[in-house]
């Protein structure tokens, strides 16, 4: 979608179903605002907007108070939304969002559509056509069978495809299916995306995959297409999973026991330590001894980083790896220092809780909740204000704590919980 210009740029305006809101409900996930109060928990887009992506439709179609349309949203950037986002997921030149709500409405989409990874949005000219790019936050309908029950936990993108995760009715997939990366209906606890192909991790710990299979990405023991999700084998035989990722077509696990697998591509040295071959097409045991205990790994299209349980991060493959312009290519796993996420004399105890990759960047939140990013800076998607990439960890400002982050080829959204 790069340095594309829309052509037919489809329009949708989200509607609001209020009638079916259970006001009874326990814990609300809704919240009325009114004009002296701001909703606690807000939602923050920066990077590329022409696909729509950003859900900002002035953005791409200027209204009357601006005059040119805004290529880049270089800093975070406020998108209003009326109910409490828990999960978000940018595919490339889109987005998901999803509340846990009762609400008929639980999931919504915003940017391109082509190969329909945000549902059918109908068109108001042609009610058998649907939107090529949506602008802002539009409901994706779910075929749930009991909708004022049902759940959205999790929402998951890949190149052009979705996963939508419920609490009681399985997985729900759209978008591009030609490697069979939609595979089918489960019921599982996590879902990742990978450019085209899927992971599911079930409540039980085990790994299932579908899809394209070339770089042995869906760790099946073959590199065909795989339409259906089978049980991932390999050295994950047996072994109680706790967290499953992919973005590009490296796929890692880490065990309950803080173990890291990995398998898939292994171009940019991901899977060095176990293999010279530029692929594995099943999981292999990373025997990365001097990290400590995996709590977490995420993976971008070259570089890889984990996180301990001392809330250090490591990284390794090739990129910008976040320890300057010198460090470009790794094979064994780095210690970005603890000092670049704001620990001090002052500030002794600051840990990184969660860490995230895009295609080609970094991002890491603090259990101080504070954002940050590094690597290369995608039509402006680390949201540091310049287009300039980025060679260490460096702090983006979002007013309050960032609860959550997720990452995408060249934007990003954050979830964010407001300190007043």
């Amino acid at each position: 979608q790069s340095g594309q210009t829309l052509g037919a740029r489809g329009y949708a305006t989200p509607t609001s179903d209020r009638r079916s809101r259970e006001l009874k409900d326990e814990g609300p996930v809704f919240q009325y605002v009114g004009k002296q109060r701001k909703p606690n928990h807000k939602v923050f887009v920066w990077g590329f907007s022409y696909t729509g992506a950003l859900g900002i439709p002035s953005f791409v179609i200027p209204d009357s108070g601006r005059k040119k349309p805004r290529k880049y949203q270089l800093t975070p950037y406020r998108l209003e939304t009326e109910q409490q986002i828990s999960s978000a997921a940018c595919g490339y030149g889109f987005t998901l969002l999803s509340s846990s709500t009762k609400d008929l409405t639980k999931v919504w989409g915003m940017g391109l559509n082509r190969d329909s990874q945000l549902g059918f949005q109908r068109t108001q000219q042609d009610r058998h056509k649907s939107y090529d790019y949506v602008l802002e936050p539009s409901p994706v309908p779910l075929p749930l069978a009991r909708p004022q029950q049902t759940r959205v936990v999790q929402v998951a993108c890949g190149r052009a495809h979705s996963l939508v995760l419920t609490d009681s009715e399985g997985v729900f997939s759209l978008g591009n299916n030609a490697y069979g990366q939609c595979g089918r209906k489960m019921v599982e606890d996590e879902v990742v995306c990978g450019q085209d192909h899927s992971l599911f991790l079930t409540e039980t710990g085990k790994v299932y995959a579908c899809g394209w299979g070339a770089d042995g990405q869906t760790g099946l023991g073959h590199h065909n297409m795989c339409a259906r999700p089978v049980a991932v084998g390999g050295d994950l035989a047996g072994v109680r999973v706790q967290q499953v990722t992919t973005y590009g077509d490296c796929s890692m696990a880490v065990s309950q026991d803080g173990q890291l697998y990995g398998w898939g591509n292994s171009e940019y040295l991901q899977l060095s330590s176990v293999t010279e071959a530029t692929q594995i097409n099943s999981p292999r045991l990373l025997p990365f001894e001097k990290v400590g205990k995996v709590t977490q790994v995420a993976c971008g299209g070259t570089q890889v980083a984990i996180l301990n349980e001392r809330g250090e991060v490591f990284v390794w493959g090739y990129g910008i790896l976040g320890k300057g312009p010198n460090l470009s290519e790794s094979q064994t796993p780095e210690l970005v220092p603890p000092a670049l996420f704001g620990r001090s004399e002052f500030n002794p105890a600051v840990t990184v809780s969660r860490i995230h990759c895009g295609l080609n960047h970094f991002a890491a939140v603090t259990d101080r909740g504070e954002l940050f990013v590094w690597g290369k800076n995608v039509r402006g998607c680390l949201g540091i204000g310049k287009k300039e990439d980025q060679y260490f960890p460096w702090r983006v400002t979002v007013p309050g704590h960032v609860v959550d982050v997720a990452c995408g080829v060249d934007h990003m959204v954050a979830l964010v919980k407001s300190v007043i």
